[in-house]
C-alpha cells in the first residue's frame, strides 16, 4: 500500500509517500479501505516530536473508509460496511487495521468525509464540556481555538445546552462565520487581550467553563479568567509550549478545577464515550450537528496539507484523501 511516512520527527517536509507493507489484521481487527483521513492536533505535534512506533513511522489518529477484511473474532462489521476508526497511529495510508472497538459505523446520510472527523473533535468537545467540564444551561462557555475541529463542535454542543458561548480565532472573519455554529460572542485574540475581554463580557465575572487547546501562557491566563467554581479543560499544545510553568494560586481561593483531558484513555477504560460518539454520528445524520471541512488533499501530499493546517489559515477539519 501507498503511505505518508517519516523516518524522524520534524516539520512537515519529513513526510516521503512510499510504498510499505500492507498492515496485518489481527482477530480483533477490521482492515479499512482508507476513503478520508482527517488530519488531527496530535497528529502534527506526534509529526513535530512524538515516538516513532516503528521506521518508517505512519502517523495519525483518525480515518474513515470501507472494511475490507476482517479478524476471526470479529463480531460488530463486516466486509462493505462504512467505518470510521480512531487509533494511536496509522491513519497517514490506504489501508489500517484497527481493533472493532475503536471504529464506528457511519450512519446512511453522513458521507465517509464528514464521518471522518467526528470521534476526536466531537468525543473531545463532549466531554471537555459535560462529563469533565459539567457545563449547565445559563452557564458561560470560553472555547479556544473556535475555528478549529474541536473548537466549532464545542461551540455547537455548548449552544445545544443552553449556554452562553464565547470563542477565540484569530481574525473578525473566522469569527464571523462561527456566528453560524453558535457563538454568541468572538474574541480576537490577535488584537485582543482574551482575559480582559471576558471579563468584559462577563461584567467582570469569567467564564465558568473554558475548552483550552493551547497550553501553555495561554492556559495560565485562561485560569485567570475563570469564574468562582469554574472548570478549565486542558487537553492540547497547539500553542508548543509545552515546558511551560503554570502558577494555580489563585485556584484554591476561588473553588476553581483544572482538568487535564485525553480521549484515547477514555476510549480505552470506558464504554461511555464510544456511545457518545455513535450519537454524535446519528446528530449528524439528522442535521442537529454539523462538521466543517476546510479543505482537502491528496495522501501524496500530507506535507503540505500538514504545513497549511500549522499557517492557521484552515477554518474546520484539513483531510487527506488516499
Amino acid at each position: 500500500m501507498k503511505a505518508a511516512v517519516y523516518y524522524e520527527t520534524g516539520g512537515p517536509d519529513v513526510f516521503r509517500y512510499e510504498d510499505v507493507p500492507d498492515p496485518e489484521v489481527g482477530s480483533d481487527d477490521i482492515l479499512v479501505q482508507v476513503e478520508a483521513v482527517s488530519i488531527e492536533g496530535g497528529d502534527t505535534l506526534n509529526r513535530l516530536g512524538g515516538d516513532l512506533t516503528g521506521t518508517p513511522h505512519i502517523v495519525g489518529y483518525q480515518c474513515a473508509g470501507t472494511v475490507v477484511g476482517v479478524g476471526g473474532g470479529v463480531t460488530r462489521f463486516v466486509e462493505g460496511d462504512r467505518v470510521v476508526t480512531v487509533g494511536l497511529d496509522g491513519s497517514h495510508a490506504e489501508l489500517r487495521a484497527v481493533g472493532q472497538s475503536f471504529c464506528w459505523a457511519i450512519p446512511d446520510g453522513v458521507s465517509t468525509k464528514d464521518a471522518a472527523a467526528v470521534p476526536v473533535p466531537f468525543g473531545t468537545a463532549d466531554d471537555c464540556l459535560f462529563e469533565f467540564g459539567q457545563l449547565q444551561a445559563g452557564e458561560t462557555a470560553l472555547i479556544h481555538a473556535g475555528a478549529g475541529g474541536v473548537g466549532i463542535a464545542a461551540i455547537q454542543l455548548a449552544k445545544r445546552a443552553g449556554a452562553r458561548v464565547l470563542a477565540t480565532a484569530s481574525s473578525e472573519e473566522r469569527l464571523d462565520r462561527l456566528g453560524a455554529y453558535g457563538l454568541d460572542d468572538g474574541i480576537n485574540y490577535a488584537s485582543t487581550d482574551f482575559v480582559d475581554a471576558v471579563r468584559t463580557l462577563t461584567d467582570g465575572r469569567g467564564a465558568d467553563v473554558i475548552v483550552d487547546s493551547i497550553g501553555g501562557s495561554n492556559l495560565q491566563k485562561s485560569l485567570q479568567c475563570l469564574a468562582y467554581r469554574g472548570r478549565c479543560m486542558t487537553f492540547g499544545d497547539a500553542g508548543r509550549e509545552i515546558s511551560h510553568r503554570l502558577d494555580i494560586s489563585t485556584m484554591r481561593a476561588n473553588n476553581q478545577s483544572l482538568v487535564g483531558y485525553f480521549l484515547g484513555a477514555e476510549l480505552f477504560l470506558s464504554p461511555r464515550p464510544h456511545a457518545v460518539i455513535a450519537k454524535h454520528l446519528d446528530d449528524i445524520a439528522s442535521g442537529e450537528l454539523e462538521v466543517v471541512i476546510d479543505r482537502t488533499f491528496p495522501l501524496a501530499e500530507a506535507g503540505e496539507a500538514h504545513a497549511y493546517i500549522e499557517s492557521r489559515q484552515a477554518f474546520g477539519r484539513v483531510l487527506l484523501i488516499p
